[in-house]
């Protein structure tokens, strides 16, 4: 007699975990400006740690409507996704203990990885690109600078897509093999020019052939009843989506990294 077929077992997503996965809060993040729980989520025999943002813990913010962070959060791995540079963690929005919210999956980073830096001097050394001066203590300055790293750079083409106004240094997330996360998106898709990063270092520089492939896809799948558009749709306002259609098609006609405005500040603070 032949043993019976063994049927293996479905392999869970992320997605899929962080949306259906039965979530248990083990703390809190007291560093956070907005609510941001600890959580362990469980589903199909899969466990992973999380960060979970209800919506009901949101600081209400002059230049944005309330209640809605979580949702541009997860715009923003939608974005991400369409890139195919998977820049930002799995994101979802679900219901959780203290109601509606984003859910992230949890990346453990890895330390060591030199990003940011505080030089003398007025040129930053090979390798390196300037983001500008900063006050160190007792009247001195030194430069601020980022590394000059392929990865830093598609996270700047991401932040002038999704109209990033808060890219601190400490939302760049190193991770194992190599990968670079950007996490905290809670301030993105304004339809007016909030763009503030550290990441200037390319500024006025022409985008890469990579960059403008990907920008090229992202136009394709914001077209009316393109891909993107229907699930971005659901997220940001209509007056929004059209904008992040006009940053594309800038960003496409240019076909530079932005430069600041001189309208808004263009670092962010505290910039770390």
């Amino acid at each position: 007699m032949s043993a019976p077929e063994r049927i293996p077992s479905r392999s869970v997503t992320s997605a899929e975990l962080l949306a259906k996965g039965e979530l248990t809060v083990r703390g809190r993040i007291r560093e956070a400006s907005n609510a941001a729980l600890y959580c362990t989520v469980t589903y199909e025999g899969r466990e992973a740690a999380c960060i979970y943002k209800p919506v009901a813990g949101e600081r209400p913010l002059w230049d944005f409507p309330d209640g809605t962070l979580a949702q541009r959060e997860v715009a923003a791995f939608e974005v991400s996704e369409a890139t195919g540079w998977g820049l930002v963690p799995p994101t979802v929005l679900r219901e959780g203990p203290y109601g509606e919210g984003m859910c992230q999956l949890w990346i453990e980073g890895q330390p060591g990885a030199e990003l940011l830096a505080l030089v003398d001097g007025e040129e930053p050394e090979e390798g390196w690109k300037a983001i500008g001066f900063a006050e160190v203590g007792e009247g001195k300055t030194a430069l601020l600078v980022h590394a000059d790293d392929a990865r830093l750079r598609r996270l700047a083409v991401l932040d002038a897509v999704i109209n990033n106004a808060d890219r601190k240094g400490g939302h760049l997330l190193p991770a194992a093999e190599g990968r670079l996360y950007g996490i905290d998106h809670g301030v993105t898709f304004n339809a007016e020019n909030k763009l503030r990063t550290l990441l200037w270092g390319w500024a006025g520089e022409p985008l890469t052939e990579e960059s403008l492939d990907v920008l090229r896809r992202l136009r394709d799948g914001l077209t009316a009843g393109g891909e993107l558009a229907g699930r971005l749709g659901a997220l940001i306002t209509d007056v929004e989506l059209d904008a992040l259609r006009e940053r594309v098609g800038a960003l496409l006609a240019g076909g530079r990294h932005p430069e600041p405005s001189g309208e808004w500040p263009a670092i962010p603070w505290p910039p770390v």
